[in-house]
């Protein structure tokens, strides 16, 4: 893992990447079995910096291939920020599916060419790609062709269910405990959920809770946008209604829209994709093209990995501490530390007073200043807090230090 990058250096290079992708590539369309096989020839040409997970299987069975990109493939470096890519959640929009395979390619490729920006992407992210979450409904979808290929045909899974749809709804929650000062991260899941979800949505909700993911991308097709939470009125009155919700990080999730949209000509201006690239491949595929400014900065938003602050969490005896959490002042959005003891917690730039806390220890609170280029390295050092006082009020400084808040006992990191 090395260290120095800045959001618009970054930004610059994957726009770049994407870019370099599109320009002289033919595209084809890619069945199960060639995926399959498109995965696997990438991690052949490049052992050394990719692996190849399963996070397990649709309803008919195929396995949800993960390719991992990483100088340390299968391994979480401490500090080294986790990005996740997730296509073709409906079965019948393949862009997404196709991007993630050739931009697969591509990083292989100019990693092996000795390529510094892609070399340095590569041991400072780990990236997951997982190019289809819905193998079936394309299959549904490739069997009917390009003529006869409807809105719904192939959408959904085996079942039929829409699987941008089928994940706990969680808004009503997080409206309560907004009102009622409950905790505002890794919220309960809905009691039997895994007997409510879908298999494809069961392995994804299993991979997050495994992996520290810092931020992800969805890749859709058939629409100019660039989605961000919440999508729900806090009022159920007018739930459904075109009524904005914004979140703690509002702000950060503008300026991440913001970045993909201005990076096309047209679409901050709210036109539809001018130019289109077709896609070769069996006729009877689904039908598809690509937008080349669309593959452009598909994966603009992983430079904010790299963005606001991230450090360590250590006991007076310089042991990590996992699970402590890390708040904001001023932010309803606490994250927590890996169980490396790390955290990663995105900003813009601007003044913060940023708290640590973990279960028995003394909570501690340091100012910092993000500015707009990498990551501010915030450490924080917790001393044991005394038996009779244990909910001492945190320590203000300057400095490296850190604090305490109340446990949760989250899933495996």
């Amino acid at each position: 893992m090395q260290q120095g990058w800045t959001f618009p250096w970054v930004s610059g290079l994957l726009l770049g990447v994407m870019g370099l992708l599109v320009s002289g590539s033919e595209f084809q369309h890619h069945r199960y079995e060639d995926l399959v096989r498109a995965l696997f020839a990438v991690q052949s040409e490049c052992p050394y910096i990719t692996r190849i997970y399963s996070i397990g299987r649709s309803v008919e069975g195929r396995h949800l291939y993960v390719l991992e990109f990483s100088d340390n493939p299968g391994i979480h470096e401490a500090m080294e920020p986790e990005f996740k890519y997730v296509g073709n959640m409906h079965g019948n929009e393949v862009l997404g599916r196709e991007l993630l395979i050739k931009l697969s390619q591509f990083l292989c490729e100019e990693y092996r060419a000795g390529n510094q920006r892609i070399m340095r992407l590569i041991h400072d992210t780990r990236i997951h790609i997982l190019p289809s979450m819905n193998p079936d409904g394309y299959e549904v979808a490739a069997k009917q062709g390009p003529e006869s290929n409807g809105y719904l045909v192939g959408r959904g899974n085996a079942r039929q269910f829409d699987l941008n749809r089928n994940f706990p709804d969680l808004n009503a929650l997080v409206y309560y405990y907004e009102k009622t000062n409950g905790r505002n991260h890794h919220l309960p899941l809905p009691d039997n959920w895994e007997q409510q979800v879908e298999p494809e949505t069961l392995a994804v909700i299993k991979w997050m809770q495994n992996y520290n993911f810092i931020l992800s991308a969805n890749l859709h097709g058939g629409a100019v946008v660039a989605n961000y939470p919440f999508d729900k009125s806090r009022d159920p009155r007018i739930r459904g209604r075109t009524t904005y919700a914004a979140t703690a990080d509002d702000k950060l999730f503008r300026k991440l829209a913001r970045t993909y949209s201005y990076a096309h000509s047209w679409m901050h201006k709210g036109w539809n994709c001018g130019d289109f690239f077709e896609m070769r491949g069996s006729p009877t595929a689904p039908a598809g093209t690509l937008c080349p400014k669309a593959c452009r900065t598909s994966t603009t938003c992983t430079a904010t990995v790299h963005h606001g602050i991230k450090g360590m969490v250590y006991d007076e005896n310089n042991n990590p501490l996992g699970n402590a959490e890390i708040s904001v002042a001023g932010a309803n959005h606490d994250v927590t530390t890996g169980v490396d003891g790390d955290y990663f917690r995105l900003l813009l730039p601007g003044t913060y007073t940023v708290t640590a806390s973990a279960p028995g220890y003394v909570p501690y609170s340091s100012t910092v200043t993000v500015g707009p280029a990498e990551a501010i390295q915030l450490h924080f050092y917790l001393k044991t807090a005394p038996k009779q006082n244990l909910k001492a009020k945190p320590h203000n400084g300057k400095k490296n230090h850190s604090s305490p808040k109340a446990p949760l006992k989250l899933g495996p990191r």
